[in-house]
């Protein structure tokens, strides 16, 4: 009897409690009525929160009755808020659509802290490249989309090459932003540049780029520097279909593309994807100047066998298991087979057959991450032109063979020591670049909140395998470098008051540089429409295993992993790992319902800025580099030796502002203005690149034009879509090793031009100042919801306009592509 009170008390206990709690549920779809899986649907003032199954459904349950806003949100897709009422025991329904975000305001981003974030609460300048744009976009090179965003140096080397550079200090080796696709780093093993049209992600895979200013190394590690380019893949379960593509364009350019994705169950899906381009990029030779040792002259040559024809062939698959509805396993596996043009700070290359494979392994759910991959680099023919290029002229002009001349001239100078075609000697120097690199990287990491308090808490492994086989780095038996990373971030947010409060912070170990601590801080405070915010953030700059253990073009270019001693007694420090300090002030919001703002100021305190190439032996010959007498570190050397040093001290500053007005929903306009700045201390020795007793402001090349600023306007009503966009750069020096773009000019106050104009400097032609004003266009047609034609025109109307060093002028490029895309599984 009493057993059965007690069991009728539990009972009437969970009736009541029943009674007083209700639950909500419903179908998460896209505007096309796809569901939607891992869409997140939360009621902030409870904290709970569920996310959609498979197939786009969801359930809360335990709500106490009321009246509650319920936010449901999905990166790429508006931010929707709707009010309901729980009641007692009842289950209220709440489906709805999300459609594709049309204003910056709406956008939701994962990079800035590796979860989905309105884009007005991340405390970071944030340019998005939405999957609508990229699909309205007609050429094969989504990078040139890089061009319309604030704060972003765009520069386009050709037909194919085009590269991004963030607030200052950009070379023809730039590596001081870092680049991600998919959580994997899309960098160069042993160079640390990024991968660019390497890349094994086809374009119709893309779902969107994120572009973050300023040092991200908190939660992406090492040479996150001076900015953060992460590159989103389309989920299969949310694009699944077929997609087939053809492109076309002046320059030769041909491209062919397919995707397919597909979902099997609830369960698992699958994706694959294929791309090929081809072209001929502009009749241009880079001139290379041999210097004839007996009269001191420099004559010029053409490239020799400069093969303009560029190739890119790329591939990929991934399979996607949901071992639960809340968490994904993922396996991508990518491959690329690149060949062009690829310009360097010591003259171009000739990139033949460079193949970049990767293997990925991601787990991914509410509250844990889990990464690991492998990438494989590797190349065998691939060789710097000027080099092979005065290889050949010194063999020829001492009587051999052509055939011989060609054959010798990846390995080998010949030095005449007097008259006679037997009188002198071959010296090692290597044109030809062998890579056979590897790189393993490990990822975890931990993420959760309670109420207001929100934690990411993670781990990261990362092993360099550079692998030359001697051909261009000291690598007798390869280079291993090892670097471990621990971080944490810590979020308050108060909703009610709208502060919210940022700390973070990593500790890295490296191989050779030991312990770095990188910080990160952050206030924001939401008003209205908006959210003003100010930021403190530490970046470094690892130096790369080129940059340590270089050894190009016969010792004439070494790495600086050990110092130098030069014959006058001179001492040239090694290496060390570049800082820059950043203090950023910044608001983003709506300043009316049609205009929205992201705007900011920083300062940067930099030092030990790692430089391009320099001559250090310029005064005085180099004797050893470390303990190591130069002759058995490079056999032959005569001492020339360029490297790359630490600076001092260099302040930059700058203002970034972005405009958005949306003249009513299928119009839209963007104004972009950038202005950047720098401080060098030219009474600072430390400032002394080339140690020739003066500071130079070429030393320090920042590279970077002061003003710069964008006009656009968008069009998308219907089945046609448009966009037009105005360019303009202010004129600037573009200092990169041997290479000058720059105006007439004295440098060291000696009354004489070291620099001048449309004429040869040194070993380079400097064809004057980079920058202008350029205007693209694109638009477009829908035939009917699968089928699209559309064309893109790069420099509308054809100006005169060089971009980057040793690069042709950008003359207008058209191309046109035709997009067909069906799903035969819609239901």
């Amino acid at each position: 009897m009493k057993k059965l009170f007690l069991l009728l008390t539990l009972i009437g206990s969970f009736v009541v409690n029943a009674q007083d709690t209700g639950a909500i549920s419903g179908l998460i779809t896209d505007a096309n009525g796809v569901p939607l899986s891992g869409a997140t649907v939360s009621i902030k003032t409870l904290n709970k929160g569920a996310m959609t199954d498979f197939d786009g459904r969801y359930t809360i349950d335990n709500i106490a009755t009321g009246v509650y806003d319920v936010t449901v949100s999905y990166i790429g897709y508006e931010t929707l808020t709707k009010n309901i009422i729980v009641a007692s025991g009842q289950t209220t329904d709440l489906s709805t659509s999300l459609k594709g975000s049309d204003t910056v305001l709406d956008e939701v981003i994962l990079t800035a802290n590796k979860k989905p974030q309105k884009i007005t609460d991340v405390p970071a300048t944030v340019n998005v490249i939405s999957a609508r744009e990229i699909g309205e976009f007609p050429s094969f090179n989504i990078g040139e989309l890089a061009a319309r965003q604030k704060g972003v140096d765009f520069v386009r080397s050709g037909v194919l090459g085009t590269g991004i550079n963030i607030r200052g200090f950009n070379s023809a080796f730039n590596s001081k932003n870092l680049q991600v696709t998919d959580d994997r780093l899309s960098s160069l093993i042993a160079t640390g540049l990024p991968m660019g049209s390497f890349s094994t992600v086809s374009k119709d895979d893309i779902e969107r780029v994120e572009i973050l200013l300023g040092p991200n190394g908190t939660l992406y590690g090492p040479n996150a520097h001076n900015g953060l380019v992460s590159t989103i893949t389309k989920n299969p379960r949310t694009s699944e279909g077929t997609t087939f593509a053809i492109g076309a364009g002046n320059q030769n350019v041909f491209t062919g593309r397919v995707r397919h994705a597909q979902i099997i169950d609830d369960k698992f899906a699958y994706k694959v994807h294929f791309e090929r381009a081809q072209g001929t990029e502009f009749k241009y030779t880079d001139t290379v100047y041999v210097r004839n040792l007996t009269t001191g002259e420099y004559k010029g040559h053409k490239e020799l066998d400069l093969d303009r024809d560029f190739t890119s062939q790329k591939y990929g698959a991934s399979l996607n298991y949901k071992p639960t509805p809340g968490s994904e396993l993922t396996g991508y596996y990518g491959h690329s087979n690149s060949s062009n043009i690829g310009v360097t700070s010591a003259g171009r290359n000739q990139i033949k057959d460079w193949r970049i494979t990767e293997a990925q392994l991601k787990f991914v759910s509410k509250n844990f991450f889990a990464n690991t991959y492998y990438t494989w680099s590797k190349t065998d023919e691939t060789y710097a032109m000027n080099q092979r290029t005065q290889n050949y002229v010194s063999f020829i002009e001492n009587g051999f063979s052509d055939q011989e001349a060609r054959e010798r001239s990846f390995s080998e100078q010949w030095y005449q020591l007097g008259e006679g075609q037997g009188n002198g000697i071959p010296l090692p120097r290597g044109a030809l670049f062998v890579d056979d690199s590897k790189r393993f990287n490990a990822e975890a990491q931990y993420n959760n909140n309670w109420d207001e308090f929100y934690l990411t808490a993670g781990a990261q492994y990362q092993k360099d395998m550079a692998d030359s086989h001697g051909t261009y780095l000291l690598d007798d038996g390869g280079i291993d470098l090892a670097q471990t990373g621990v971080y944490t971030q810590l979020e308050y947010k108060l909703e009610d008051s709208g502060w919210g409060f940022l700390l973070g912070g990593r500790l890295d170990n490296h191989d050779l540089y030991g312990s770095n601590f990188i910080p990160k801080a952050a206030i924001t405070k939401k008003v209205n429409n908006g959210t003003f915010r100010i930021t403190y953030g530490k970046g470094i700059a690892v130096p790369s295993i080129l940059n340590l253990k270089g050894n190009l073009f016969g010792g004439l270019v070494l790495g600086n992993g050990e110092g130098f001693t030069l014959e006058d007694g001179t001492k040239i420090a090694k290496l060390d790992v570049e800082t820059i300090n950043s203090y950023e002030i910044g608001y983003k919001g709506k300043l009316s319902d049609k205009l929205f703002i992201d705007t900011n100021a920083y300062y940067n305190q930099s030092d030990n800025f790692i430089s391009p190439l320099v001559n250090i032996s310029l005064n005085s010959p180099v004797t050893h580099m470390g303990n190591t007498p130069i002759g058995e570190v490079v056999p032959g050397s005569t001492g020339t030796v360029l490297t790359y040093l630490n600076f001092g001290h260099v302040d930059t500053y700058g203002v970034d502002v972005g405009l958005n007005y949306y003249f009513n929903d299928s119009f839209r306009g963007v104004f972009n203005y950038s202005y950047f700045g720098r401080s060098l201390d030219l009474n600072d020795m430390a400032n002394d690149g080339d140690l020739n007793g003066v500071v130079e402001e070429r030393e320090l090349p920042i590279n970077t034009p002061n003003n710069k600023f964008s006009v656009g306007l968008h069009y998308n009503k219907g089945k046609f879509y448009a966009a037009v966009y105005g360019r303009y750069v202010q004129k600037y020096d573009f200092f990169s090793g041997i290479n000058y773009a720059a105006k007439t000019q004295d440098q060291d106050g000696d009354g004489v031009n070291e620099i001048v104009e449309n004429a040869r400097v040194l070993r380079t032609w400097n064809y004057g100042q980079l920058g202008g004003f350029t205007v693209d266009a694109n638009a477009g047609y829908y035939f009917t919801d699968d089928l699209s034609l559309g064309v893109n025109i790069t420099n509308l109307f054809n100006a005169e306009i060089r971009e980057f060093v040793a690069s042709p002028v950008i003359s207008t490029l058209i191309s046109f592509e035709l997009k067909y895309k069906i799903n035969f599984f819609k239901k």
